[in-house]
């Protein structure tokens, strides 16, 4: 090889080391790229690393606030506001930054020495480098920009998380508001029967046990009503942790109602195709498989000859009186010598990381397909509830309430009748707010199991109707 061809050889290896840089956004714009579609139907942004763009970020916070708090405006608030998440970016920017480090060849070293004697006078100028690191730097550059691939994946999923974490929350949110407002209305009308029955009681109409069953029913109303409210207020704390909000920001005004629900059903055809193709963590733990099988190629290499050097030296030498000088030139290369560790290990090793990656990617596969097929049924279950809800239950009681009132009317139904009637009717109406809440939180799920990750266990969704008309939310981390 000539001079020239092994000078090529150096500088292109040179250029390679000095183009590596960090990104200036911290890798957000590749983060925001993979989410796109995913982040429970909104289009949203994630935060900026300049001060300006923060700002106005801030601003548009404020907006969405002053308003009737819609889904999509708390996932957007989300995205921008939660501090996890803010950290988890700038976790991504510092192993941008340590990837670059890491293909950056090292500074080479420099050696002086100055030896004196009765005769003459040695100086020593040595240049060393680590050879491998020059040789392995594309192999280098090329795993850890498959690590940083994988390291953005999972901050990926983290972001399409947080987003359904938030739209759950703000569905518990506004459907525990709902329910709340119609456990006040069963007060009420408790309240009316108790005090008629008071009344009765004390002219000697009503009987003491008739006046305590009134009595037991008013109690048993305001037990629910303060369940339901507890319910609203702890799921409205759990929406402010996923926004990042409190104190002054955390007196907005949530939606009336939750959506309506769809005229149609997602259908089941493809969706574990869509699973293994879109999710988020089968593709993470795919790349984590080829990251380890190429690396395996170089373990052995790496743990046997991982301490090259090539070493440069110019050595003058001049005796005492001045009357002779003597230059020497010349380079060194050190070689580790393979007497023990011949690297069996290392191989081992690598073998055995490729396996735990296969076996990782066939588990996240298995457990995608099992988990869009699982999120699939409750949907499909919560949607035909809530219809039944809607469109059976609810009519059905406005019609037995209608009737009490017309056989009131006619005097072949009592006051007690129509008052019990209003409440039957009011608890209904609290089972398919639930009932609706359900189908958004299953339809949430199967968003989640589709394109981003693992869903979870779903808290609450399609359990039975609690006594206090909501159940307490359970906040779900991940």
């Amino acid at each position: 090889m000539s001079a020239l061809h092994r000078l090529s050889l150096l500088s292109a290896a040179l250029v390679l080391a000095g183009c590596a840089s960090v990104s200036p956004d911290g890798l957000r714009a590749d983060v925001a790229q993979l989410t796109a579609g995913r982040t429970a139907g909104v289009q949203a942004a994630l935060p900026a690393t300049d001060a300006a763009t923060r700002a106005k970020a801030q601003e548009s916070i404020q907006r969405w606030l002053a308003e009737p708090l819609t889904h999509d405006a708390a996932v957007r608030i989300a995205l921008l506001h939660n501090p996890g998440l803010q950290a988890r970016l700038a976790a991504l920017g510092v192993a941008d930054a340590e990837r670059v480090q890491a293909i950056t060849l090292p500074n080479p070293h420099l050696s002086l020495g100055r030896f004196t004697n009765s005769h003459e006078r040695e100086i020593e100028r040595t240049l060393a480098f680590s050879l491998l690191d020059l040789i392995t730097l594309p192999w280098r550059t090329e795993r850890q920009a498959e690590r940083m691939q994988i390291a953005t994946l999972q901050t990926a999923q983290e972001v399409v998380t947080l987003a359904a974490d938030t739209r759950r929350a703000w569905l518990r949110a506004v459907a525990a508001e709902q329910v709340a407002a119609t456990h006040e209305r069963m007060v009420e009308a408790a309240d009316a029967g108790t005090e008629l029955a008071r009344r009765m009681a004390s002219v000697g109409n009503w009987s003491r046990l008739q006046l305590a069953r009134e009595q037991a029913v008013l109690h048993e109303a305001h037990g629910q009503r303060a369940r339901a409210r507890l319910a609203a207020a702890t799921a409205r704390e759990d929406l402010n942790r996923r926004m990042g909000v409190w104190g002054a920001q955390a007196q907005y005004k949530l939606a009336a109602q939750l959506p309506a629900l769809p005229a149609t059903a997602l259908p089941a055809d493809g969706i574990e195709a869509t699973a293994l193709r879109e999710r988020l963590d089968v593709q993470a733990a795919r790349r984590q498989l080829d990251t380890q099988a190429v690396r395996q190629g170089w373990s052995r290499a790496g743990a046997v000859f991982g301490d090259i050097g090539l070493a440069y030296s110019r050595n003058t030498a001049t005796e005492r009186d001045g009357s002779h000088r003597d230059i020497t030139r010349g380079w060194e290369l050190e070689l580790p010598l393979p007497l023990f560790d011949w690297g069996g290990a290392a191989r081992t090793r690598a073998q055995a990381e490729v396996e735990q990656a296969a076996a990782g990617l066939q588990d996240t596969a298995v457990r995608a397909r099992s988990e869009v097929r699982s999120a699939w049924l409750t949907y499909r279950t919560a949607l035909d509830l809530a219809r039944q809800q809607q469109a059976e239950v609810v009519p059905l009681r406005q019609f037995i309430s209608q009737e009490t009132t017309l056989r009131y009317n006619g005097m072949l139904a009592s006051v007690w009748d129509m008052l019990a009637e209003a409440r039957n009717s009011t608890q209904a109406v609290a089972h398919a707010i639930e009932a609706q809440r359900d189908f958004w939180l299953a339809e949430t799920d199967l968003q989640l199991a589709l394109t981003g990750t693992s869903p979870g266990n779903a808290a609450g969704a399609l359990g039975a109707p609690s006594s206090g008309g909501a159940a307490t939310p359970t906040p779900k981390g991940h």
